[in-house]
């Protein structure tokens, strides 16, 4: 493919992927604003508490679904149909099993969750309802997310993307609807959530009836070592959904204790905005995932090298309009979602966002450098990657930062994890005998490891 050629492409799964993805985020975003105007700090405070639930939910069919659309778009580009189809059909049953653990979950132990995660009082029995319907609606989310990867490794990004967009739509409306006009409080704002996903499939069940669709549910063994594959090339993305989670619950402990529901109600704010940010720098990553896992799979690594160069170049733009939006726009940012006026809230949020946002370009760059290593089948460095924004560093910062800085360091932690783990990042590339080509030109490709079929 020429230059031009890969451009034209880049631009249109990038700019589908990240419009979709935006869109996805806004489940969560569209929620907190209602519940903020709806019910005040307390019910704030309680769907902060719940999101890393959600995040879990979300980043699972995120790994069946991106794991198994990496092996699909490979298979599919090497013309072996027969073997992408059996890749789907365990994908859907690996689905399927992680739905009926979540509905489990659902029936059994939200309120057990919703008091580990540190709810009381009123801020509990929001907390509670709204974890056991994300659980119990957890089918949906994992389906929606495995159709949506699959559709766009099959050639149908617009599609993809359409299916996002007017899942969110849906879900914005019908916040507003159960919230407001019905008077339904947190039920209803998780109930227009879990309703959207299914509205997303139904956009999605196009393609399946369509004449260019290739996917096909078919008759075949159930294999470990498929399983096995599937998930560890969609491990990353997970990671980068549930560290989503795991960065609230820690941040949120912290806060409890140096600033009470106050700032764990300020931490909202930065926390919902944040989904909305990285899910730029995923639809962005994911929007380049089919590109490359094509150009992977017939041995075109100059296209690789090329597609890779874009979205860095991209990702850093699109930090510097974001940083800049955030700067001089978090007043106003506060503002919507401080119902109650809450002074003490608003300069906390206000910190937060100028500080925490910082990390964007570190962040964008680890996305990216860890989709690019799994959709080439270099799934360990993808992994080291994922572990250490995720986990390994994120948490002992968040401790060290906020001994010894007070709440202005709970703030940094997120960028100064993001910058160690960016330089250990480039470390990996460069050990792996590649040049950093998004910097500059050239057309060697990746020495990349030849695909072989599990």
């Amino acid at each position: 493919m020429s230059k031009s050629g890969t451009l034209r492409s880049f631009a249109k799964y990038a700019s589908l992927n990240v419009l979709g993805m935006i869109g996805l985020s806004c489940y969560i975003l569209a929620d907190t604003f209602f519940v903020s105007k709806g019910l005040g700090a307390d019910g704030l405070t309680a769907l902060n508490l719940a999101i890393p639930v959600y995040s879990f939910i979300h980043g699972s069919g995120l790994m069946i679904g991106m794991g198994g659309g990496i092996r699909y778009s490979i298979q599919n580009s090497q013309h072996r149909q027969t073997e992408a189809n059996r890749t789907f059909t365990n994908a859907v049953c690996l689905a399927a099993a992680f739905a009926v653990v979540f509905v489990l979950a659902g029936v059994f132990l939200p309120g057990t969750i919703s008091k580990v995660f540190g709810a009381e009082g009123d801020v509990y029995e929001m907390s509670k309802t709204y974890m056991q319907v994300i659980l119990l609606f957890s089918p949906a989310f994992l389906m929606n997310n495995v159709l949506l990867c699959f559709v766009r490794n099959d050639g149908s990004p617009q599609l993809s993307m359409t299916a996002m967009l007017v899942g969110s739509l849906s879900n914005v409306i019908l916040d507003w609807i159960f919230i407001f006009p019905l008077q339904m409080g947190i039920f209803g704002a998780v109930f227009a959530t879990s309703l959207a996903p299914i509205i997303s499939m139904l956009i999605l069940s196009r393609h399946f009836l369509g004449r260019t669709n290739q996917i096909r549910l078919v008759a075949c063994r159930l294999k470990g070592a498929q399983f096995t594959t599937i998930l560890s090339g969609g491990i990353p993305s997970l990671i980068t959904e549930v560290s989503s989670g795991i960065v609230i619950i820690v941040f949120n402990s912290i806060l409890l204790n140096l600033a009470g529901n106050v700032g764990v109600a300020a931490y909202g704010v930065v926390a919902n905005l944040s989904l909305v940010v990285i899910a730029i720098y995923t639809g962005l990553s994911q929007g380049i995932q089919p590109m490359i896992s094509q150009s992977y799979g017939i041995g075109n690594e100059r296209d690789i090298q090329v597609v890779f160069r874009y979205a860095m170049i991209t990702m850093v733009v699109f930090s510097v309009v974001i940083y800049v939006g955030v700067l001089f726009g978090a007043p106003q940012i506060t503002e919507i979602f401080n119902s109650g006026h809450d002074v003490i809230l608003q300069e906390i949020a206000e910190q937060g966002l100028r500080l925490y946002f910082i990390a964007g370009p570190f962040a964008g760059f680890n996305i990216i450098l860890s989709m690019y290593f799994t959709s080439t089948e270099r799934p360990l460095p993808a992994h080291l990657i994922s572990l250490l924004r995720g986990f390994f560093v994120i948490v002992p910062m968040a401790f060290l930062l906020s001994w010894i800085g007070g709440i202005p360091g709970v703030w940094c932690a997120f960028p100064v994890t993001e910058l160690i783990v960016m330089l250990i990042a480039l470390v990996l590339y460069v050990s792996k005998g590649q040049k950093l080509r998004f910097l500059g030109k050239g057309n060697q490709g990746l020495q990349g490891d030849k695909c072989n079929d599990q």
